[in-house]
């Protein structure tokens, strides 16, 4: 093609790509296919390979970063990056105190109307200004001292969720403020995959964010999954300015910015209280890490009005929640052996309060992270908890460590046994794993514990009050050693473990007869195969439709499944290669566990194939496991929250801030009668 219709073709697929970069980044709602979108980004790689002159600075290209910088150049910051007070006082009273500020400040009288504020969260990131020329991203910067911070332009520009083009109209400067983060399933995932490797692993969100923005080799940013929320302005020229700070955040979100959802224009002290204890409730469910929120008057002029005290505006103030992190000390390592034998080390501790909790135990995730941590007995920690993640220990505070008197710390690193310190079998550590894993199978009473609390658990067989407690007496007395087992249970053997009355072993062995009848899915997961969750037993029970199928497939039938791989396949075919769990097998299909046969979990004709449901509240007569097991038998797919790709929201009594929200988006929105309709259908 000519220059000229080079030119037009690329200019169609950079807006393409980032439209499709913004409507899955921003909006979590795709709009098409993977492959179509490497198709596109392809194309638009071989036109600027082919017309070097037609590369641009907003080319979707460009976000994979540049050559590694020597340093970091210093940007000053035309309007001052400043920093906002801080309530430390956590309750009620710390919101009271700002308003009766803000209000004196004003001149405002008692019985004078409540103040307007803007509520939004206070993230636990980087504070990173970009700035827009024309409508494209030329730089980013940190926020330093707050008049110079460092240009990190090449590292912003690997964030997908940061337009390198704005939408709309294109003012001549447009400088936003904003917070780069980690979120927390991203950092976990990212981790895991790092310990996979035997490779570094972010010590948490917060550090993660600014360490990826500050590496010099853009390329290593670029492989961190950073995101980004906008919540202010820096300098702006040839821009209308709203005249309140929620209109700015509308605009910013109109110009294709990703603002957060979690925001509140509230009147007076009331108003902030609520939205305070509003946050904090929602605190730990949320996919990212905030440490307080952040009242701003919502009027600009108000905010001229009141102006700064010593470099801090008057009229915003950031009142924060309970630490996450806590000091505290080891008391000793002990080692965790998992279902599938994976060992743990685990840092018992001196209790401490952290993120709502006491805490008295810590994971060190593995051999590699506890020495390169270097974790010892008697060691002062910062332990940290955020949200439903297992408490972990950060790192260690060294001028803390016990010491002897030649100068030589009392204790010596952490190393792993070479023995199972349950079963004394050997412990395995594969070269290219990060795991150490003991060897002894169902031979372990650990592993055998954990692989039986797995098979009866809710997800799996479901056999309702079979607990720890319960389990522990099983296997110590040597009464259950295979899942098998568990369906030879008779009254009086239960009945006679200790604090086990006649009636509640009665209602055990109702619950085991009733797991008899389950589903093929189920039945796989169970099983405890490694590296086999619940999603992929149901792929492999869509796939095969029968147990029989799936026990005589090779490497390369296994392959066809969706997202089973050479690792997960290679997994499943050692499984099923030892004689023992083929016997377990075959024990409890003689024990009468049993499935629908020819169960293809979802034909492709259903009608619910593909769908995304999302159910809130209590139904009258499902629980919520029996409602999803309904949807994914037809090949729906059940999401824990509600965006525009949600198809269906089935909503009961009692449903909350879900239903306000699929109202709002416009969704289909079904009772339990006209669910059981669809699914009938």
């Amino acid at each position: 093609m000519s220059v000229r219709e080079a030119a037009a073709r690329a200019a169609v697929l950079r807006r393409e790509i980032e439209q499709h970069n913004h409507a899955y980044y921003v909006l979590d709602a795709p709009t098409i296919p993977d492959a179509e979108y490497d198709r596109l980004f392809r194309e638009l790689q071989d036109i600027e390979a082919a017309y070097p002159q037609l590369l641009s600075m907003d080319s979707p290209t460009q976000r994979v970063g540049g050559k590694p910088l020597p340093e970091f150049s210093p940007v000053r910051h035309v309007v001052p990056m400043l920093s906002i007070r801080t309530e430390t006082d956590t309750e009620p009273t710390g919101a009271r105190a700002f308003d009766a500020r803000v209000r004196r400040e004003l001149g405002l009288a008692e019985g004078d109307a409540a103040i307007e504020y803007a509520a939004e969260l206070k993230f636990d990131g980087l504070a990173i200004n970009l700035r827009y020329a024309d409508g494209v991203l030329v730089q980013a910067a940190t926020r330093g001292d707050g008049e110079t911070g460092e240009d990190v332009t090449q590292n912003i520009r690997t964030v997908r969720r940061i337009p390198l083009r704005l939408a709309g109209a294109a003012p001549a400067v447009l400088e936003v403020r904003g917070e780069v983060f980690i979120s927390r399933p991203d950092f976990e995932r990212y981790n895991e995959k790092q310990r996979a490797s035997g490779r570094p692993t972010l010590v948490n969100p917060r550090n993660g964010a600014a360490g990826s923005i500050r590496q010099l080799d853009p390329a290593m940013a670029a492989e961190r999954p950073l995101s980004f929320y906008a919540y202010g302005l820096g300098e702006t020229r040839g821009w209308d300015l709203p005249t309140t700070h929620a209109g700015v955040l509308d605009a910013l979100t109109a110009c294709g910015l990703p603002v957060c959802e979690h925001r509140a224009v509230v009147q007076g002290a009331e108003g902030l209280i609520a939205f305070h204890a509003r946050m904090r409730e929602a605190r730990d469910s949320l996919p990212f890490d905030i440490d307080g929120v952040v009242y701003k008057v919502n009027s600009l002029a108000l905010q001229q009005r009141l102006g700064f005290v010593t470099r801090e505006p008057r009229w915003a103030v950031a009142h924060k929640y309970p630490a996450e992190e806590a000091l505290t000390t080891v008391e000793a390592i002990e080692l965790q052996i998992g279902r599938t034998g994976a060992i743990t080390p685990v840092a018992r501790l001196a209790p401490v309060f952290v993120g709502g909790v006491t805490v008295t135990n810590a994971t060190l995730h593995n051999e590699g992270e506890a020495r390169r941590k270097d974790v010892r007995i008697g060691d002062t920690v910062i332990v940290r908890r955020a949200g439903d993640v297992i408490p972990e220990v950060v790192s260690v505070v060294l001028d803390k460590r016990p010491m002897k008197a030649d100068g030589e710390p009392l204790h010596a690193p952490f190393e792993m046994p070479a023995t199972c310190p349950v079963c004394r079998s050997a412990v395995e550590k594969p070269e290219d794993e990060a795991i150490a894993r003991c060897s002894g199978g169902l031979f372990c009473p650990a592993q055998r514990k954990r692989a039986l609390l797995h098979f009866a658990g809710r997800r799996a067989l479901d056999i309702e009050g079979l607990g720890d407690k319960l389990m522990e007496q099983l296997v110590d007395h040597a009464i259950v050693k295979t899942p098998a087992d568990l369906y030879k249970l008779g009254l009086v053997k239960l009945a006679n473990l200790e604090r086990m009355a006649e009636k509640s072993a009665a209602n055990i062995l109702v619950a085991i007869e009733k797991s008899k009848r389950t589903t093929l899915a189920r039945f796989i997961f169970a099983l405890g195969i490694r590296n086999v969750g619940e999603t992929t037993a149901k792929d492999l029970a869509r796939h095969f439709g029968n147990l029989d199928a799936l026990i005589a497939a090779d490497l390369d039938r296994l392959q066809q499944v969706p997202d089973v791989g050479p690792v997960v396949a290679a997994s499943i075919l050692r499984f099923f290669a030892e004689p023992h769990n083929i016997e377990v097998i075959e024990q409890l299909r003689a024990a009468g566990v049993s499935w629908p046969e020819g169960e293809p979990v979802a034909a492709a004709s259903s009608p619910l194939a593909g769908k995304t449901f999302v159910l809130t509240g209590t139904l009258p007569t499902l629980t919520r496991d029996e409602a999803k097991d309904m949807i994914e038998a037809l090949g729906g797919k059940v999401a824990g929250s509600v965006s525009k790709k949600t198809d269906y929201v089935v909503a009961g009594a009692e449903a909350g801030s879900k239903l306000d929200k699929a109202q709002a988006l416009g969704l289909s929105i079904l009772d339990e009668t006209q669910f059981r309709e669809l699914v009938s259908s």
